[in-house]
């Protein structure tokens, strides 16, 4: 292998390994801390935080990242191997790595369509790790140098040398020993906080850390029909703010799952709070949502034709490059509303109404969830949603 090739080699070992520990720190704090916002969240669409807590962000309870971090990790024994090793194992380093780096390939291409096609969101550590392992590929498959079908007889007559060497021994037994600690040791979404025994005395809070966390946030009375619900979700948002938009996407499937189980059991209400100084006056300079007022006449308009729903649902969905007039034509074509600009004038101050009342709440930010009146500022993970929610049934049922 030639000094370029093991030096892009390492490059791209190194970029997939740092993006992997990234991912795997943000994955942690996204399971156990629910306020933890992940800096890889850009926008709707560029969105770490959708990744990892689908369904697909995690294999037996361990998070892909942490196979991503043995994988590069891996890589970089093998370069090593090729440095210090024999002669002749160095010369078949660039096919162990080519073979690696194929089946990487195919996990990453797997993984892709999974991205693109089946949640329609994007994680940058994720895209590092993907041009790392294609970088991988192309820079090995040009440096191997021999048929593919001699690598196993080549790999038996390696891997007695290489156990031959008590320092190798030493070195292989750390890393397969730190990559089964890693799968094995990893705090799933269920396990029990630090410092908590299994068997909790009585003088120990058995609680989760959620329900303390939870329980230590402010509850105020909120004067808001709940129509019979058990549990009422105030949440004050902006259509045009991709957090809000987060949370909405997070609360849906969660209340419909309760409301299945037993009707009108959740109940949400969303509440205007726009980022926008046209009707916000808690806002300077503009803000930085320059159509949020519109679209949230537009849903009050469309509530009118029986249409709420469905411009919720197209607000929230176009977010990027939304502007005044590209939500009056959905107003118009959505919500069926044909009399926008004469009757915006007079919502409007129905939706500064929503903004005072949040005032008084102490809604500085957006979005801001009452749930049965406890304030929760910020996005909560969609687990940590569902907790709350079976919290609060539970303390309706005592």
């Amino acid at each position: 292998m030639s000094p370029t090739a093991k030096t892009l080699a390492v490059i791209c070992a190194l970029a997939g390994l740092a993006a992997m520990v990234a991912a795997a720190y943000v994955h942690y704090h996204l399971i156990f801390d629910p306020r933890y916002a992940s800096f890889c969240d850009i926008n709707t669409t560029v969105n770490c935080t959708q990744v990892y807590l689908s369904r697909y962000g995690t294999v037996n309870g361990v998070p892909v990242a942490i196979y991503g971090v043995i994988f590069f990790a891996g890589v970089l024994l093998l370069l090593l191997a090729g440095s210090v090793g024999p002669q002749v194992m160095r010369e078949n380093v660039p096919g162990y790595l080519f073979a690696l780096s194929t089946a990487g390939l195919a996990v990453v291409l797997y993984l892709g369509y999974i991205s693109i096609v089946v949640l329609k969101a994007y994680c940058v550590l994720c895209l590092t790790s993907d041009a790392a392992v294609v970088g991988l590929f192309l820079v090995s498959g040009a440096a191997t140098s021999f048929p593919m079908t001699t690598l196993p007889r080549r790999a038996v007559t390696d891997l007695r040398a290489w156990i031959s060497s008590p320092i190798a021994i030493v070195v292989t037994v750390l890393f397969f020993g730190g990559a089964v600690s890693a799968v094995a040791f990893f705090p799933r979404e269920n396990a029990a906080p630090a410092g908590v025994a299994s068997q909790a005395s009585p003088s120990q809070d058995p609680r989760s850390e959620f329900e303390r966390w939870y329980a230590a946030q402010p509850r105020v009375p909120i004067i808001v029909p709940s129509e019979g619900a058990k549990v009422l979700i105030v949440d004050f948002s902006d259509f045009q703010c991709p957090y809000c938009r987060q949370a909405f996407v997070s609360l849906k499937p969660i209340i419909a799952k309760y409301n299945a189980q037993a009707p009108n059991t959740v109940r949400l209400v969303l509440k205007d709070y726009p980022l926008e100084s046209e009707c916000n006056a808690n806002v300077q300079g503009g803000g930085p949502h320059p159509s949020a007022c519109e679209a949230a006449v537009a849903v009050r308009l469309a509530r009118g034709h029986n249409r709420e729903d469905a411009m919720e649902e197209w607000l929230f969905s176009n977010q990027e490059g939304m502007t005044p007039d590209t939500v009056k034509k959905a107003a118009r074509e959505v919500g069926q509303v044909t009399d926008f600009d004469a009757k915006y004038t007079s919502l409007l101050d129905l939706v500064k109404s929503d903004i005072a009342f949040g005032k008084t709440l102490g809604v500085q930010a957006t979005p801001t969830l009452f749930i049965n009146g406890v304030k929760i500022a910020g996005v909560l993970a969609p687990q940590y949603l569902d907790q709350a929610i079976a919290i609060e049934l539970k303390n309706a049922a005592k």
